[in-house]
């Protein structure tokens, strides 16, 4: 059997072992990739195109995607786009959706650990003494006050929850100033 490798033909005993082409299967579902990274690319807005330091042909694309409304017509432009992607390196555009994802996943994650130490401030009598041996400094008579005033206006149905806010919000800076944010407490 004869197999056809880089322009050159080999049978099957001389055909290289290590082959270094990848397959035309494999190509395609590469182009495919970096097609669907250039039409993430093109929800971009102009400044976040501009920071990512693409080509400028490439740039160019991108930024007229905004103005093509015709489906076909946005069909064969953001193919346009991937044919251009082609020529460019994607790890660093991966990597900078990847960041892209992380901040808004450790935000969430932010305050859902805030969310918990508020709910175990209010439930719990002993959480007041573990948050205080996280950040001996606290006051003592102003955090009761605040926890038993959020307490008080939880318990009540009909005030809005300013308390209830207000204490989110002190929590969110006590663990902003300091550097124990991911305690395992939570």
């Amino acid at each position: 059997m004869i197999r056809r490798c880089s322009n050159a033909f080999f049978t099957n005993a001389e055909f290289p072992a290590n082959n270094e082409t990848p397959s035309k299967t494999r190509r395609k579902c590469e182009m495919r990739d970096v097609q669907k990274l250039g039409e993430a690319l093109a929800t971009l807005s102009p400044g976040e195109l501009t920071a990512l330091d693409l080509p400028e042909r490439l740039l160019d694309a991108l930024i007229e995607t905004a103005h093509i409304k015709k489906h076909e017509a946005r069909r064969r432009h953001l193919q346009f786009i991937g044919k251009l992607m082609r020529d460019v390196d994607p790890e660093p555009i991966r990597a900078w959706f990847a960041q892209r994802q992380i901040v808004p996943a450790l935000e969430k994650a932010r305050f859902v650990h805030l969310e918990n130490w508020r709910d175990r401030l209010l439930e719990e009598p002993q959480a007041f003494d573990e948050l205080r041996a996280q950040f001996p400094g606290l006051d003592r008579a102003a955090w009761q006050q605040r926890i038993a005033a959020a307490r008080n206006e939880r318990q009540s149905s009909d005030k809005s929850p300013h308390y209830y806010r207000t204490l989110f919000r002190d929590l969110k800076k006590l663990f902003a100033d300091g550097d124990s944010l991911w305690d395992s407490t939570s």
